[in-house]
């Protein structure tokens, strides 16, 4: 059995679908049933099993997916040593953000990279920070961007960057002339905020449940525009650091105004990595450049 045969059950495994994985690779999808089925009849056991929805790995499958995953990983990383020694300076970085970063930094940091660098691409999602820990530590991504994640096994935070949890509120809102809030006049007005999968939700949870206060949360959403939105709509406010409403303060649609609690205030954005893997040349690369940037 060839390394060919895992890399495209690894792909069918990652995209949920044999069309899918055959359009990724380029190559024709009887091809990969074809190398899947030799891979099961090899191994004596059943892999994969269609369903209305596309392919769900069975126990066997889902065994094998995390040995294909960490394989095709490491085999990516030293073609991409390779080409470094070439001086060829390649490769790509997978990164997974919060949502206050992909609007508002990333944009300039990966053009000027580019300069530097114009071989090297990018993947790059908007997730929550659990679902990018959880990515870091599956080896599903190089570097993850996250809200004040804590302590977390697995997890190396190369950078923190001070990002106040603030309370974000149209010119309209009774609030909108206070200097500061406390988090129980927010609690006193309907809210929109993110949903709890979020680091900045799950920080406001955690400080408004210690002061036995209850949030009048209208809405809970994975979308920080929708949340903004309401907030400029006026009949709610919301919460995020001022990253994520820069372009709203600045058109004066939004103001942000400082919370009176000291663990909102220590809130930061961080820079992770999996503790015990290396990065390939282009990851490290970019993890240099974005901390620089970020200074």
């Amino acid at each position: 059995m060839n390394l060919n045969t895992y890399k495209y059950f690894n792909e069918v495994a990652e995209t949920g679908s044999i069309r899918r994985a055959a359009d990724r690779l380029h190559i024709a999808p009887s091809a990969i049933s074809r190398q899947i089925a030799l891979l099961e009849h090899s191994l004596g056991v059943t892999l994969l099993e269609r369903t209305n929805t596309g392919i769900r790995l069975t126990p066997a499958g889902t065994l094998l997916e995390r040995f294909t995953r960490k394989m095709c990983r490491d085999l990516d990383r030293i073609h991409e040593s390779i080409k470094n020694l070439k001086g060829l300076r390649e490769g790509e970085v997978k990164i997974w953000v919060i949502e206050a970063v992909v609007q508002t930094i990333l944009p300039r940091i990966m053009t000027h990279f580019n300069e530097h660098y114009p071989a090297i691409h990018f993947s790059i999602n908007s997730e929550s920070s659990d679902r990018t820990l959880e990515a870091i530590i599956r080896d599903e991504i190089d570097i993850g961007i996250v809200f004040n994640t804590g302590e977390r096994a697995g997890i190396e935070v190369i950078k923190r960057f001070p990002a106040p949890v603030q309370c974000l509120v149209s010119l309209k809102h009774p609030l909108a002339q206070h200097r500061a809030v406390s988090l129980k006049e927010i609690c006193s007005y309907p809210v929109a905020l993110p949903v709890s999968s979020f680091g900045m939700r799950q920080t406001f949870d955690s400080v408004t449940r210690s002061l036995h206060l209850n949030p009048q949360s209208i809405v809970n959403t994975n979308n920080l525009e929708l949340a903004k939105a309401m907030a400029i709509a006026g009949r709610t406010l919301t919460i995020g650091p001022v990253q994520i409403a820069r372009r709203e303060i600045e058109q004066n649609t939004l103001i942000a105004i400082p919370v009176d609690n000291e663990a909102l205030q220590r809130a930061n954005i961080e820079i992770c990595v999996h503790r015990d893997r290396s990065l390939s040349f282009a990851a490290h690369q970019f993890l240099k450049h974005i901390c620089q940037e970020f200074e």
